[in-house]
């Protein structure tokens, strides 16, 4: 099949591809601006470099930062217990969230030999999200010394409501551009499955390349209007014609 084929079989079917990408873009449009509630999220900044030895004077060498950076797995680890979450849902009641829920709202990532680490929160707004990162923080830098029995954790950053640019889950110019390219694609695919579905013939050389054999006579479809028109007609020249004809007889 040629190129120019390929192009008929897409304009014959042409309204397909419109409807196809229309019910995509109307449908995302919908779902980004009335269905889909925003989440925001804030983030605040831990890091772990700070280290005492047994008279209490602040030490810190290679040994102590290379040291940080291996126990940052198991804080990671600990910031994500209930140890720590159900302490911030008690001590923070505002936030109407328990353990469980605060772990899923909360994500703890580090840079590859970095003593940071990075903690992101999740809320409805921007004020509860930074309100939450910020609880989780200082909670678990006052819990620290009574688990590990050291106090190296320091709060780097605090998350501000003024800081978050908007909902991260809402983006409609992007997702009814991602529709409108994948309702174009399902609209070519099903043009496709119906032609390749439809064995009939309708033009004649559609019949001369099946058959191999030219065409000699077509029947036309008429339309019941044209039918009517066609019968009327005739019927009106017969009438006029045998008055003629009986009036040159006599």
């Amino acid at each position: 099949m040629e190129l120019k084929e390929y192009m008929q079989i897409l304009r014959k079917r042409f309204w397909i591809i419109i409807a196809f990408v229309a019910v995509a873009c109307i449908g995302a449009g919908v779902k980004n601006y009335f269905l889909t509630v925003p989440i925001y999220e804030a983030n605040a900044k831990l890091i772990v470099n700070q280290a005492y030895n047994a008279q209490g004077v602040p030490s810190l060498d290679i040994s102590s930062i290379q040291t940080n950076i291996k126990v940052i797995n198991s804080y990671i680890e600990i910031i994500k217990s209930s140890a720590i979450l159900d302490k911030v849902a008690a001590t923070y009641p505002d936030l109407g969230m328990n353990g469980n829920e605060l772990g899923q709202s909360l994500r703890v990532t580090t840079a590859n030999e970095s003593q940071v680490m990075s903690l992101t929160a999740t809320g409805l707004s921007s004020e509860k999200a930074a309100k939450t990162v910020n609880a989780v923080a200082k909670v678990f830098k006052s819990q620290i010394p009574l688990i590990m029995k050291v106090d190296n954790v320091t709060i780097l950053s605090e998350a501000k409501p003024t800081d978050s640019s908007g909902p991260i889950n809402v983006n409609p110019v992007m997702n009814i551009l991602i529709s409108f390219f994948v309702g174009l694609l399902l609209s070519i695919g099903f043009i496709f499955l119906l032609e390749y579905l439809d064995d009939t013939l309708k033009t004649e050389d559609e019949l001369e390349k099946e058959l191999g054999i030219p065409a000699l006579a077509v029947i036309s479809r008429i339309r019941k209007e044209d039918a009517r028109f066609s019968k009327q007609t005739t019927t009106s020249q017969k009438q006029v014609g045998d008055g003629q004809y009986a009036t040159v007889n006599q």
